[in-house]
């Protein structure tokens, strides 16, 4: 918002000025008057808007005829409709009369020159520039709300270099701009007007490191604001209309909430004396995750030479589902085939343009360089959170502990885009996900946290006791939950039906076990005990802050085996809520569990679970390859997935005023 700004006018000689279109000016009628002037007439050319201001309690308005009175109460306001074509082609006559309005004691002439100055972005987030619209500089959430926004431009559109465009001092291309947000600069009027006047653009420098701004100028683009760079004087050579290209740097984050302003100042170039400016302001979009109720696009698997047969199930599996197979090669991998725990796909989106981005975690194993290295490239992002001592990095920053609801409504407030859920210790003492990982996925604000219960595991990943998978009703999805209980309910009645000699992990050269040996086993009955009361816990937080109640829930039969002092426990068996969900297509680890008359009853209990609800369960072979080695089927693999349709931007995320 410009400072006011009043013109002075005198019966001595014309006053000569600039003015800006839209925005109102005082005229000073009273620094010159005619000695004897008792009123006044005010005219103006058709390119201004005239408005006499006063109070009708104290000014009674002049009948036809009449002239308004001297009265200090009484303001001339005028406002150009419309940019100048020449040098002082608009004129308002102030008219000065005595004896009552009948003498013509004196005149002043008022010649202006009309510029038509604005900084517009796409305020109403259509795709496309809004122009001519007030309130640019507030920012508001959900439908109907108003303000731009800008990507972290995180992809690889430049250069082959191993690092993104963000990242990249080197001019952008024409791909690399498509992933910015235009601001159209209007400075329109007599281009002898600019001789004298100047366009300036600035930011803070706290916003330096935030965005960088680009004007192009014959066959490339210019970086004008940015990196240090916090003010730019419009290069404007005759040009009525500049568009400018903005790109963001960084993802909101604990010390950075995510608006960034660009300023426009119109001012002489002589004194910088202001004439008129007004601030735009952008929120950089957020990183987003996808569920597993989103469709499927493409599967990643690491083949470590070990797991040839896995790699061929994983890929028959998924040509059933119809998604497409990134297979990681020795040479990528380096023998590291956890790859679910390296990275978690997600996306970044702005009404102009959106595509995936890879969170990658700082877990820094064999995978290291893959995230980089081979997933990022045109229009595939790439994000990383690293504390700055490396020996920090515990088992809670890998992304088997990452994982994000459906969309879901708790006490009346909606989440469309569901809430992330993180494995914790929940004591203030013990271990958690770094801080900055954790800030930067609580700083994206639309998808707000749930910290859960994990670090009762050997691993601590919450992936090794929930799960969630898709249900054709209108809740949508189901939670899967693993669960001792279930369990042993099941073996007690196979047992009682006879088939307590049943056995499980029969042929393959591990200890095998009958149902009996299981429930006659002390400590493995404890150990189950005791992680059911830590899995209830989770389910009573679930429950409470993803708005579920228990027919949303699915318990899937699980032991698992505490080590002696009973604070750490690992899977039993294969863990079968550790699965690869495609669409209605579930790739479940074969749990090797009971045969009875030649069928596994956790593997039938499962279906009779699961395919009422139209899924198709497979059961995958993961027992030596990933099992054996404290991970499953989701653990060794990882999915693209179709961004939500609901805009992020249409959330509510607080009901307090714009900012």
């Amino acid at each position: 918002m410009s400072d006011a700004r009043s013109f002075q006018v005198t019966c001595l000689s014309p006053t000569y000025d600039v003015c800006v279109v839209g925005i109102e000016t005082t005229i000073d009628i009273y620094r010159s008057v005619p000695r004897g002037a008792d009123s006044f007439d005010v005219r103006g050319t058709c390119s201004l808007n005239v408005v006499i201001v006063y109070n009708p309690k104290g000014v009674d308005r002049p009948q036809k005829g009449e002239k308004w009175p001297l009265n200090k109460d009484i303001k001339v306001v005028v406002s150009p409709i419309k940019a100048s074509t020449q040098l002082n082609d608009s004129k308002v006559k102030v008219s000065y009369y005595g004896s009552q309005g009948k003498e013509l004691l004196g005149c002043a002439i008022l010649y202006l020159t009309n510029v038509a100055v604005s900084l517009d972005v796409d305020v109403f987030r259509t795709g496309l520039v809004t122009r001519g619209v007030r309130g640019k500089d507030t920012w508001s959430w959900g439908q109907g709300g108003k303000g731009a926004i800008l990507l972290v431009n995180c992809d690889r559109d430049r250069n082959s270099s191993g690092v993104s465009d963000r990242e990249d001092t080197g001019a952008p291309n024409a791909a690399d701009v498509k992933d910015m947000s235009p601001m159209i600069l209007t400075a329109e009027g007599p281009d002898e007007i600019f001789d004298d006047y100047k366009v300036v653009l600035r930011i803070s420098s706290s916003d330096s490191d935030k965005l960088r701004v680009y004007q192009k100028r014959r066959y490339q683009y210019i970086k004008v604001l940015g990196k240090r760079q916090v003010s730019y004087k419009v290069k404007r050579d005759n040009l009525d209309e500049i568009t400018f290209y903005v790109e963001g740097l960084e993802f909101p984050d604990v010390d950075f909430p995510g608006l960034v302003y660009i300023d426009l100042v119109f001012q002489k170039d002589d004194d910088g004396s202001t004439m008129f400016a007004e601030t735009v302001v952008f929120r950089v979009a957020p990183w987003i995750m996808t569920p597993n109720t989103q469709k499927p696009l493409e599967v990643y698997v690491c083949n470590v030479q070990s797991n040839a047969e896995f790699v061929k199930v994983i890929s028959d599996f998924v040509d059933k589902a119809r998604c497409s197979l990134n297979m990681v090669t020795y040479g990528e991998n380096c023998g590291d085939r956890w790859i679910q725990d390296e990275m978690e796909f997600g996306y970044t989106e702005a009404p102009h343009k959106r595509f995936p981005v890879v969170l990658d975690s700082p877990r820094n194993r064999g995978l290291k360089d893959f995230p980089v290295s081979e997933v990022l490239g045109p229009d595939f992002g790439h994000v990383t959170r690293e504390p700055q001592d490396s020996s920090a990095v515990n088992t809670l920053d890998s992304f088997g502990n990452l994982e994000v609801s459906p969309p879901v409504v708790v006490g009346g407030k909606n989440y469309p885009l569901g809430r992330i859920l993180l494995g914790d210790s929940l004591s203030k003492t013990d271990m958690h996900m770094n801080k900055v990982v954790s800030d930067f996925l609580h700083a994206q604000q639309v998808q707000a946290p749930v910290l859960l219960y994990s670090t009762w595991l050997l691993v601590g990943h919450i992936d090794e006791f929930m799960s969630f998978v898709p249900a054709p009703d209108k809740k949508g999805f189901r939670l899967l939950l693993a669960s001792p209980l279930a369990c042993l309910e099941l073996f007690k009645k196979k047992q009682q039906e006879g088939h307590g000699d049943a056995v499980m992990f029969e042929g393959l050269g591990k200890i095998e076990y009958t149902i009996d040996d299981v429930l006659s086993n002390k400590c493995l009955k404890e150990s189950s005990q005791k992680c059911q009361e830590n899995i209830d816990l989770n389910r009573k937080i679930m429950k409470k802050e993803l708005g579920l109640c228990e027919k949303d829930i699915i318990d899937i039969p699980m032991l698992y085996q505490c080590n002696p002092d009973m604070k750490c426990a690992e899977s039993f068996f294969p863990n079968m809520v550790n699965m690869l969900v495609l669409g209605k297509y579930l790739g479940i680890p074969k749990p090797f569990g009971p045969k009875i008359s030649g069928t596994c009853c956790l593997e039938e209990k499962v279906r009779s679970l699961l395919e009422p609800l139209g899924l198709r369960c497979t059961f995958i072979d993961d027992f030596t390859t990933y099992h054996q080695y404290m991970g499953e089927v989701h653990c060794g693999t990882n999915v693209v997935r179709k961004p939500f349709s609901f805009s992020w931007w249409e959330s509510v995320i607080n009901a307090g005023p714009a900012v």
